[in-house]
């Protein structure tokens, strides 16, 4: 199948979609509704850049019809528009092909983002809570919504673990590739020779998993409850409310306390224990393929880097890529678009090349 007949097959299943929802049946139910707006949303920027591309086709035809004519104003006319339509057509051609790659079947899914102190300390900890924030801003302009899971304070700022759920529109595609060792290079306030110190901090994005991916048997679950503690083993409340949870056959464990209610703790170390577990089946799945893929987040060693933050020199590098901006600070107030759209182009060059070769 060409591409065009796949973008024609596209466009009338498109107009099928928009077609049901006019109908009183859909538009009474709410399940179906919601279905199918999730499905159209899926294929409208296909279908918005096709009919783009169709018009500048035409427009493109019409305006080498034009630099035929008698007349050479028209034709000159008609020379500044073929230049201008050939670029913008030659521009959503490509952006087809990006439309048209497999997608990734997680990338509509909500998160569990998990931040850790590695290797550093106090340090450590101190941009634990930086980059925890500039995901917050970036969830903020970006209208997700944000749920504090578990966290666990020093007591200056920073987080030795923080848990958060996000929710929004493709939170999983865009974030996705921000997990892996993140090492920082800054003076220390309490550094008073002014030395760079180096520390590194793990991400982990796992996305949310359906009831109906990941099957937990009760009988394979051990669950402990015990009295919450803040910083320092200051008492957060005098009832046993904290809860963990460890899976048996995986020795996964979860521990949540940042709610009053044992019941609300419970159920949101299932819905982590839930995460990991559908993380860890992903990777399995992914090792059939690559036996040399790599772990997630690796030990949080300084080695095991993905980007670096260098503050002196204002500088972000991502290593994956051998992206470099000299920008950290407008990166650490939340504008990581700078960072995760070099990465989206970069993976999709990568499929097309893939793509490219497979078909050669």
């Amino acid at each position: 199948m060409t591409m065009f007949s796949k973008l024609d097959d596209v466009t009338r299943q498109f107009d099928a979609i928009e077609a049901k929802l006019a109908t009183p049946e859909v538009a009474t139910n709410h399940a179906r509704y919601i279905q199918l707006m999730k499905e159209r949303s899926g294929l409208a920027d296909i279908v918005e850049t096709y009919r783009e591309y169709q018009k500048v086709a035409r427009d493109l035809e019409g305006a080498r019809e034009m630099s035929e004519d008698k007349d050479p104003d028209v034709r000159q006319m008609a020379h500044d528009e073929i230049e201008s339509l050939s670029a913008r057509h030659d521009e959503l051609h490509e952006q087809l092909l990006v439309l048209l790659l497999p997608k990734d079947p997680l990338d509509e899914k909500n998160i569990i983002l998990e931040i850790r102190a590695g290797t550093g300390g106090e340090e450590a900890a101190l941009f634990a809570g930086d980059l925890f924030r500039a995901y917050a801003r970036y969830a903020e302009e970006r209208r997700w919504k944000m749920e504090m899971m578990s966290r666990n304070e020093t007591g200056r700022g920073g987080f030795k673990e923080v848990i958060v759920g996000v929710a929004g529109d493709r939170v999983y595609s865009r974030l996705k590739f921000e997990s892996g060792v993140h090492r920082v290079q800054r003076v220390p306030e309490t550094e008073a020779q002014g030395r760079i110190h180096t520390s590194a901090v793990t991400v982990a994005v796992l996305p949310e998993p359906d009831d109906v991916e990941v099957d937990i048997n009760d009988n394979d679950l051990k669950i402990d409850v015990y009295r919450s503690s803040g910083p320092g083993g200051q008492s957060v409340n005098t009832t046993d409310s904290a809860v963990r949870i460890t899976h048996l056959p995986t020795g996964l464990v979860v521990a949540i306390q940042d709610e009053k209610s044992q019941h609300k703790n419970k159920a949101k170390a299932l819905k982590v224990l839930q995460a990991r577990l559908l993380e860890r089946q992903i990777a399995e799945q992914q090792a059939q393929i690559s036996a040399e893929r790599k772990s997630m987040v690796g030990t949080g060693d300084r080695s095991e880097r993905i980007r670096t933050y260098n503050f002196p020199q204002n500088r972000l590098t991502d290593h994956r890529i051998g992206l470099t901006l000299y920008q950290l600070d407008r990166i650490m107030e939340g504008r990581l678009d700078d960072v995760i759209e070099p990465l989206i182009a970069s993976m999709n060059a990568e499929a097309l090349k893939a793509q490219s070769d497979a078909s050669a």
